[in-house]
């Protein structure tokens, strides 16, 4: 558990606004005060710095703190960033799941040069790729930790997204091969160099394809910095964030997604580089322990992993290539951005591994 003295430490914080995704607060501040007309007090805006799509702020009027959510300046692929969709979900998801409450969506570009929306801000801690200082985890913590991260994505595929109102957010039926094929695509509309790995990847994964899963809710992006742990205990999921690609599909395709963020202790070093969160902290479950464990809580057969996981290795390369596009064409001046060339090939290595491999 964290202690309760050593709580506020443990949230995660806004910082200044990175130059060049300021926002315009001439033309933010009446538009919040329409729609807050009992929220006094100064407007203040901040950042949270660490996210590299979907650019996100703290936006305080007076007492009041919320979260607005934009598009990122400059970007290629306008599809990754439909505010009214994710506001969409939220909406109708914050009853039945732990999300953040969405509270306004604007569709008036004029206001910030795109679309945006405001939602709640949850507090609570965020895990990034190290433990925050102020947080020990002991061993069987670090267990608990990690089985809820999995049961709480089994239990988002176990969600009526019909009985939700979210029928029609996808098309469940040939989800699969839509999505390698688009993938695919993708990387070749964001390509800076190339990679000789892509090919005998994209190869396989066209060979490899098994027939889907029944269709559910996935989140596409599911991993530890995308969620907002309770500072009181560290094993309770306060809120999943991050729904910009939220659809209906092969629920697989979500936990092939949260196993390859997820690096075991002994992996090799190239794919330590890549490491998205706390996951080698003794006590945590392995990738093949999760994958176990949702097969418990869930029924589902899990004898074609090895695919989800490869292609989840791929997808996040695409990823982090389209964000290494803006860079490498001067959309975005954000210097965080100049090594993600490299960290795409890797994961692509890594992935090409792992075809040969017969598990996880």
């Amino acid at each position: 558990m964290a202690n309760f003295s050593i709580a506020e430490a443990l949230q995660d914080s806004s910082k200044p606004v990175r130059p060049g995704e300021e926002l315009d607060l001439a033309r933010l501040e009446p538009y919040l005060r329409g729609h807050f007309p009992d929220l006094g007090g100064e407007l203040v805006v901040k950042q949270f710095p660490s996210g590299h799509s979907n650019l996100t702020y703290s936006v305080s009027l007076g007492e009041k703190e919320m979260v607005l959510r934009r598009p990122p300046f400059g970007s290629k692929v306008k599809s990754a960033h439909d505010m009214g969709r994710e506001y969409h979900v939220l909406a109708k998801l914050h009853s039945a799941y732990p999300t953040p409450q969405p509270l306004l969506h604007c569709t008036d570009a004029a206001i910030l040069g795109a679309p945006f929306y405001v939602m709640e801000r949850v507090r609570g801690v965020i895990l990034r790729r190290n433990l925050p200082v102020a947080l020990e985890l002991k061993p069987e913590i670090a267990r608990r930790l990690s089985e809820s991260f999995l049961d709480n994505l089994a239990a988002l595929h176990g969600l009526d997204y019909t009985a939700l109102g979210l029928g029609d957010l996808g098309k469940p039926q040939g989800y699969l091969e839509r999505q390698v094929r688009g993938w695919m695509e993708r990387y070749q509309g964001s390509k800076t160099h190339e990679l000789p790995e892509v090919e005998p990847l994209s190869a396989w994964l066209r060979e490899h394809m098994p027939q889907q899963s029944a269709g559910t809710l996935v989140h596409n992006d599911y991993k530890y910095d995308n969620m907002v742990l309770d500072a009181a205990d560290i094993t309770r999921v306060k809120a999943v964030l991050d729904w910009e690609m939220c659809t209906l599909g092969d629920p697989l395709t979500d936990l092939g997604t949260a196993l390859a963020y997820w690096i075991d202790p002994d992996d090799p070093p190239e794919m330590q580089m890549v490491r998205w969160g706390p996951t080698i902290v003794p006590g945590m479950l392995r990738r093949a322990d999760l994958a176990e464990r949702y097969a418990e809580k869930t029924g589902r057969d899990l004898s074609n992993i090895v695919f989800y996981y490869v292609f989840a290795m791929f997808k996040v390369a695409v990823i982090i290539q389209q964000i290494y596009y803006r860079y490498f064409h001067g959309l975005t001046k954000d210097e965080r951005f100049a090594a993600l060339g490299e960290v795409a090939r890797t994961l692509m290595a890594v992935g090409l591994k792992a075809t040969q491999r017969a598990g996880l």
